[in-house]
């Protein structure tokens, strides 16, 4: 049997990671790779189901602290750790999967219902979408408008999949339920199997004539264009749900839902780090050596803020509140502006003149850390 990888290397995090970070890596995972988005990638479904072991454990405080302690065996039941549920349960079996999917708002469409009868109604597939946008557009919010192909629901027969005038009729092989049992003889005794109905599909219905657009299945592919409205704070790798917009479900089952994956292009001069800003703001010799009342540049607004007299290179003031608007919380975080002063390249002859009668005016006591610098002395 293969080795275990490190769950910390499954969910592409480093050890130490925050509740948050854990969860935020699962969910990337976990979108990545879910079964439903990658039909028949067996490549793709296990590395699902290592997600999910992985999210098992490091999602649990106690099961987490013996992980770090004691790696795969700290969690194994059988390692004699105490380890509980999680070092192998996989991609069927771990408890709290309900819990995890609920970050998505109800679980992925369509994943839910595989272990249901296929004649019961299922919640459609859920779908992403990622959108770029600008600086300014994640600070103040905005609307866009997106062009999706995906699966919408047949308009000719109102997603029955019959021909118009048409219906539906119960199977007669399986009575509607979608299965079929047979009873075989065997050695050990007899046994009961329950197969999926090979005459309706195991959906317990049967159409005879099927619609001439969709062709029984309910549903077209179809380009559509839907405007998304971005609010204010969002920052790159957020996640909108659009509940709804996925694809339609099946047998009278709710749509799916669509997830905007945001990403922020830089700006050339603000920095972000959460909800704070950063400005590295250039100001004259003249400003830094006697202080003076400097405008700071905002979005949509201008800061008043007073220098001192003998402000060096590096200093950093705070505007709170003038950094972005938290979308969860609506509290705004804070402006740091780092003071850069900026030397004259070019001169002409009368100011580097009156540079020269400056400098002589000042004494070696007007530069305490010049004059220490001097005198330093490095023996071998």
């Amino acid at each position: 049997m293969a080795e275990k990888r490190d769950y910390y290397e499954v969910l592409g995090i480093q050890k130490g990671a925050s509740e948050d970070e854990i969860k935020k890596a699962y969910r990337k995972m976990a979108m990545k790779y879910h079964p439903d988005k990658n039909p028949g990638d067996k490549e793709a479904e296990e590395k699902f189901k290592e997600a999910n072991e992985a999210y098992a454990v490091l999602s649990d405080p106690d099961k987490k602290n013996k992980y770090d302690r004691f790696g795969h065996a700290g969690v194994d039941p059988n390692a004699g750790f105490g380890g509980g549920a999680g070092a192998g349960a996989g991609f069927g079996g771990f408890g709290g999967f309900e819990d995890i999917f609920d970050m998505f708002g109800g679980g992925f469409g369509g994943f839910g219902g595989r272990s249901a009868r296929r004649n019961g109604p299922r919640k459609g597939n859920d779908l992403q979408k990622s959108i770029t946008i600008e600086f300014t557009e994640a600070i103040f919010g905005c609307r866009k408008e997106i062009k999706l192909t995906k699966e919408v629901k047949c308009k000719t027969c109102n997603g029955e999949g019959t021909a118009p005038g048409t219906h539906k009729h119960t199977c007669e092989k399986c009575g509607g339920t979608g299965q079929v049992s047979s009873v075989s003889q065997t050695p050990f005794g007899t046994f009961q199997n329950v197969t999926t109905c090979n005459a309706c599909g195991g959906t317990g219905q049967v159409i005879d004539k099927p619609c001439p657009d969709c062709h029984g299945k309910g549903s077209v592919r179809k380009t559509v264009t839907l405007k998304i409205d971005i609010p204010a704070g969002v920052d790159s790798d957020s996640i909108i749900p659009i509940r709804g917009e996925g694809e339609p479900g099946v047998n009278g089952g709710p749509s799916g839902d669509l997830y905007i994956v945001i990403n922020v292009k830089p700006h050339k001069i603000y920095k972000r780090r959460g909800d704070d800003l950063y400005l590295t703001m250039p100001i004259s010799y003249d400003q830094a050596v006697l202080g003076d009342k400097v405008k700071v540049p905002g979005f949509n607004e201008t800061y008043s803020y007073t220098l001192a007299p003998g402000t060096q290179t590096g200093s950093n003031f705070r505007l709170k509140g003038k950094g972005v608007k938290n979308p969860r919380t609506g509290r705004y975080g804070d402006l740091y502006v780092k003071v850069n002063i900026e030397v004259p390249t070019k001169l002409s002859a009368k100011e580097k003149k009156a540079i020269k009668n400056m400098a002589e005016t000042f004494s070696e006591d007007s530069y305490p850390r010049k004059k220490e610098f001097s005198k330093l002395k490095f023996d071998k």
